[in-house]
């Protein structure tokens, strides 16, 4: 086991570095980055300072000095343009700024933002709470709702239940959570009726003032549509999944010969037939949180106004603060590929017959 963690631990480095460098390819090849977003800001600042004189009549008419005068309708001075670019690091060349930035993630050393003159390590570690609150919450209300659904799926298989309830599954698979995040806030957040669930933030703005039990309180009250949004969105796949692996023990031997020893339906579903159909289920828990805490969290942190991750990984992208981009790309790939190795691992709890010295893998 031991010799099979270290291997699995080295190619790690290998599979992140890819990453790493696919990923930096990519952004660098993409048009408008951190220089060319500032200069279009700069140069609309001047046509809208252009506009404004233009437009000020007989107002202006007398005073052309200060209209040539201004720097933005002259265009941006070459000089300035190359100290941006010394400033941002761009005047060095690609392969020199991707070994510096490895060089810097060796020791998690992520940088510095481009425009909120902060450490990347320090955005993540403030805004990681929110988005692991909205996973941790998220993944056990979609493991506790799927798995005794898919169970009963499985036993009444064929029957108006089952039936029933896969419609709601189709449903759930088929529409993205943002769009039940829309439903729920015209619904519940003073979209269009009710208004009983705040739509921003987590906490109230007096948070601070209240007492433990209306904290409890204000913190349930404010997470519970963002959390209810990813449930829906989220619990489809998994429910088909525990449903299909008890269908697939139900039909095997043991359960036959289970049944034949005069054992109840409760006995031999949960004796005998759960720990081999929830193997797959519960060794995917941590590949599950990955997701929904990094892919899933996004446009419902946007559209709730939750200050976590993935409104910082947006707002990274939108503006091209590549130190914030590259950063939680480094953070998440390293936890993604820790936690696959945790999911395998997994399968020795749930069935310590699993050999993992026979794989060369």
């Amino acid at each position: 086991m031991a010799w099979y963690i270290a291997r699995r631990l080295v190619l790690m480095i290998p599979t992140l570095l890819g990453i790493m460098i696919l990923n930096f390819l990519i952004v660098q090849a993409a048009p408008g980055g951190p220089i060319e977003q500032i200069i279009a800001d700069l140069s609309h600042q001047a046509s809208a300072g252009d506009r404004f004189s233009g437009g000020s009549g007989d107002l202006m008419a007398g005073a052309p000095s200060v209209q040539s005068s201004y720097r933005g309708a002259q265009g941006l001075d070459p000089q300035f343009i190359d100290k941006l670019k010394r400033q941002f690091g761009f005047d060095k060349p690609l392969i020199e700024r991707f070994w510096q930035m490895m060089r810097g993630y060796l020791i998690f050393d992520l940088g510095q933002s481009f425009y909120s003159n902060r450490s990347v390590q320090s955005l993540i570690v403030e805004k990681l709470p929110v988005s692991i609150s909205l996973g941790l919450w998220t993944t056990l209300l979609v493991y506790l709702v799927s798995i005794p659904l898919g169970i009963r799926k499985a036993v009444r298989d064929g029957e108006p239940f089952d039936l029933w309830t896969s419609v709601l599954v189709v449903v759930g698979n088929a529409v993205p959570s943002f769009l039940f995040a829309l439903l729920l806030i015209v619904i519940f957040a003073g979209g269009s009726y009710l208004e009983w669930f705040p739509l921003r933030g987590l906490v109230s703005d007096n948070w601070q003032q209240m007492s433990w039990p209306s904290i409890v309180l204000d913190y349930f009250w404010h997470i519970t549509l963002p959390v209810l949004a990813m449930v829906i969105g989220g619990f489809a796949s998994l429910t088909m999944l525990t449903r299909n692996s008890f269908l697939d023990q139900l039909g095997q031997q043991y359960v036959m010969t289970a049944r034949a020893k005069g054992l109840s339906e409760n006995q031999v579903l949960y004796r005998h037939v759960f720990r081999n159909a929830m193997l797959i289920v519960v060794a995917g828990f941590p590949a599950a949180f990955v997701s929904i805490l990094f892919t899933g969290s996004l446009l419902i942190e946007t559209m709730f106004s939750l200050d976590g991750l993935g409104l910082l990984g947006f707002e990274a992208a939108i503006r091209r603060d590549y130190p914030v981009m590259f950063g939680t790309l480094f953070i998440f790939t390293l936890i993604g590929l820790i936690l696959k190795l945790v999911s395998d691992l997994t399968y020795l709890v749930v069935d310590p017959r699993i050999d993992f010295e026979a794989r060369r893998i």
